[in-house]
């Protein structure tokens, strides 16, 4: 393995790396004249989302540098780079740098900082030092910002040489925002004019489900539109020549809840449709490529920019705003937007800034000691490449880790519950080997930081989640042999690419086994067969508590029940955590103690066989 060092480190900067990204010079015709400085300014606003904790290119999980099909590279300090190089190209013109959210969770690096060495006065977050050294202007609250509560949030905000926004994270009793709302930049552009340029951030207002335990009584969460409708005029009425929004939402108008809130989960553009004179947007969230889109705005009929610059890193925004100076009736000048259009850099084509890279190697060093420490070992090698199809050890692992906990954390009447959890394959790739098991080998297999609950549900609650995560399998005959590609990640009218993977949940039973068939020869909704519990048929009327995280508790994906369900468990432990722990305290990993094959997939009552 290369060292560590000579991974992370890199330099190349200005014109090549920007020609190596696959940027072109934009052409406005009349709307850009170099010719006419005097009249015409371009501002430029350089964007970044969704970093999720990552400073390099780095996959902590397989402890080697991060790659993919399209052999995308990740980590702000490559995007470092292309932002340094395309401020040198722009020397003298408006520039801003902005981010829209999720910044402090999504990695080992991130989770080390917030639960095992803390941030603190003395602490300070490797993203807030990476950050800090790219300049940002501003940076809108992604959802994520709220995983680990307000406390660390507020420590982040602290060490950051510039705002966290968030116009609509608000008070509950003042109703006004809990954080800066927007800021506003004023560039001086010659000839003794400036143009003024407001920064609006907002964020999702799925906070109030996804964190529910973090934030309820502290904070609220209104809808985009609505907060924009307020803020905008404000910052027009204080001489805002170009209002951008950085929005942590995306921009299908879709939600992932449902109607469980009155605002849409994907509301960009939305807020460019229905809130005047926004003039841009960046967009985050939705973790995807739009290098440039424009929705026409209802009242106004401006063709506002919409850009995302996908996620982790993986690309930079550039978004170039075209104003020429006009005159009103009474003979004073204003800037007009005549020009809009953007793109995006390829952090892949670069090497990752030095200055970055240097900034955060000592903590990047420790976390990977940590990943790579070993908690325990394993009598046999356990495998998740086929959970997708067949009741593996491993998810069995999840299950028990999740209900035990689930168990011991019971009071009362709902102590003599039978216990149940969910778990989903979330990572085909993720194994323990026979031998000594690392927290790498453990995070690996729950890539995700979701916290733990318990929901009380009837038995018809537990046959119709079945039923629904049976959606998973296409409709086959005959009992194969099939590949997997034949048989999972169905296309669904809510899945038009394909159930993932983590959208299909086994459930298993604690003290006693939950056992069913999977009949994939029969439509979705009729699949779930022969459900029983300890060898007996599950009534409709029977009570469980079922162990979930808080993805599914708070309507990921979809399924029933669960989002609606008694809570009777949650501390807020972090799932991933739990499974460290237990291995940490116990040291061996035996299936024994926790394995058995209880559901199946079949075919007219015929085992289906799955090469």
């Amino acid at each position: 393995m290369p060292s560590r060092r000579a991974v992370l480190a890199g330099g190349v900067t200005g014109g090549a790396a920007l020609a190596a990204a696959g940027y072109a010079t934009p052409s406005y015709g009349d709307a850009y004249d170099r010719a006419k400085p005097k009249k015409r300014v371009r501002l430029t606003v350089l964007g970044t989302t969704d970093l999720h904790g990552n400073v390099y290119n780095w996959d902590y999980f397989k402890n080697a540098e991060f790659d993919n099909a399209k052999h995308d590279d990740i980590g702000l300090a490559k995007a470092t780079t292309l932002i340094k190089a395309m401020r040198k190209e722009r020397r003298g013109e408006p520039i801003l740098t902005l981010d829209a959210g999720d910044t402090i969770q999504g990695t080992p690096l991130a989770y080390y900082y917030a639960k095992i060495d803390p941030i603190s006065t003395t602490v300070k977050h490797p993203m807030a030092r990476a950050m800090n050294l790219v300049g940002y202007d501003a940076a809108a609250l992604g959802n994520h910002e709220f995983n680990y509560g307000i406390d660390t949030l507020r420590t982040f905000e602290e060490q950051l040489d510039f705002p966290l926004l968030g116009a609509n994270a608000v008070d509950p009793a003042t109703k006004r925002p809990a954080f800066q709302p927007y800021v506003i930049k004023t560039f001086k552009v010659g000839g003794g004019r400036t143009l003024k340029v407001g920064v609006l951030g907002l964020t999702n207002p799925g906070i109030a489900i996804w964190d529910k335990a973090n934030v309820e009584g502290r904070m609220e969460f209104p809808g985009l539109v609505e907060q924009a409708k307020k803020f905008v005029p404000e910052m027009k009425k204080k001489g805002c020549d170009l209002v951008i929004v950085s929005a942590h939402s995306g921009a299908s108008t879709s939600s992932s809840y449902g109607d469980a809130l009155p605002y849409p989960e994907n509301a960009a553009s939305l807020v460019a449709a229905q809130v005047p004179h926004v003039d841009a947007i960046l967009v985050g969230h939705a973790h995807l490529e739009v290098p440039q889109s424009f929705v026409r705005n209802e009242k106004t009929g401006q063709q506002v920019l919409l850009c995302e610059p996908y996620y982790w890193g993986m690309r930079v925004a550039v978004m170039d705003l075209i104003v020429q100076e006009t005159y009103t009736k009474h003979g004073r000048s204003k800037w007009l937007l005549v020009a809009s259009g953007s793109q995006l850099l390829n952090s892949n084509t670069v090497d990752a800034d030095p200055a970055v890279a240097a900034a955060v190697q000592s903590q990047h060093d420790t976390v990977v000691d940590y990943v790579n420490s070993p908690v325990g070992t394993s009598t046999e090698e356990l495998l998740a490449a086929r959970a997708v199809v067949e009741d593996v050890p491993i998810i069995d692992f999840v299950n028990f880790v999740q209900a035990d906990a689930v168990k011991a954390g019971l009071t009362g009447a709902d102590a003599s519950l039978p216990v149940l959890s969910i778990a989903a394959p979330f990572n085909r790739a993720a194994s323990f080997p026979s031998g000594q098991v690392t927290v790498r080998d453990v995070a690996g297999l729950y890539i995700y930081d979701n916290t733990l609950l318990g929901v009380k549900v009837s038995g018809a609650d537990v046959k119709a989640y079945l039923e629904y995560s049976a959606r998973y399998f296409k409709q086959v005959s005959g009992t194969g042999p099939f590949t997997m590609d034949q048989v999972t990640n169905a296309v669904t009218p809510t899945a038009p690419n394909g159930t993932p993977d983590y959208n299909y949940d086994a459930v298993a039973g604690l003290d006693a086994p939950l056992t069913y068939d999977i009949d994939i020869s029969k439509p979705v909704d009729s699949r779930i067969l022969d459900l029983k519990y300890d060898g007996v048929a599950v009534t409709d009327d029977q009570q469980f508590v079922m162990a979930v995280n808080n993805y599914r508790q708070s309507g990921g994906g979809g399924f029933p029940a669960v989002s609606t369900a008694p809570v009777v468990y949650n501390r807020q432990n972090e799932i991933r955590q739990l499974l460290i722990d237990w291995v940490t305290a116990n040291e061996t990993i035996d299936p024994a103690d926790f394995a058995s094959v209880d559901w199946r997939l079949v075919s007219g009552g015929a085992a289906i066989t799955v090469s």
